[in-house]
């Protein structure tokens, strides 16, 4: 059976890093293209970062990009996401997902997404 369980998350001060951890079992977890996304209270689901397969290209949200590093160690079956210069706005839950497909260029949107994990609190303090 399929299954994502992150880690990593807790409370943290402004301008703070924090490093989430995605451990996959039950999927041949190379071939597939990963994501994160997060919600906040009160708000919608968004993307957070992708990563392909092998690692070699990755895509950003906006919000995030310079701060918000996504990597995977293939060989552990493991993706994270650093976290750096965190904000009182990157309080969420965190996910880790895995896309229907792998084909084509990197997914954002979460119905493209099959497999998620339970999610990982993540809290800056100001």
């Amino acid at each position: 059976q399929e299954q994502l369980v992150e880690s990593g998350g807790g409370l943290v001060q402004a301008g703070g890093s924090l490093r989430l951890s995605c451990a996959a079992s039950g999927l041949t977890f190379s071939i597939y293209n990963m994501g994160w996304f997060r919600q906040a209270p009160g708000k919608e689901r968004e993307f957070v970062a992708a990563i392909n397969w092998s690692g070699s290209s990755t895509d950003y949200a906006d919000s995030v990009k310079g701060r918000f590093t996504i990597s995977r160690d293939n060989a552990k079956k493991t993706v994270y996401l650093a976290m750096n210069s965190l904000t009182p706005e990157d309080t969420a839950v965190y996910y880790c997902a895995a896309p229907r497909s792998s084909l084509g260029s990197l997914k954002v949107r979460d119905h493209e997404y099959i497999y998620w994990g339970q999610g990982t609190q993540v809290t800056v303090s100001s």
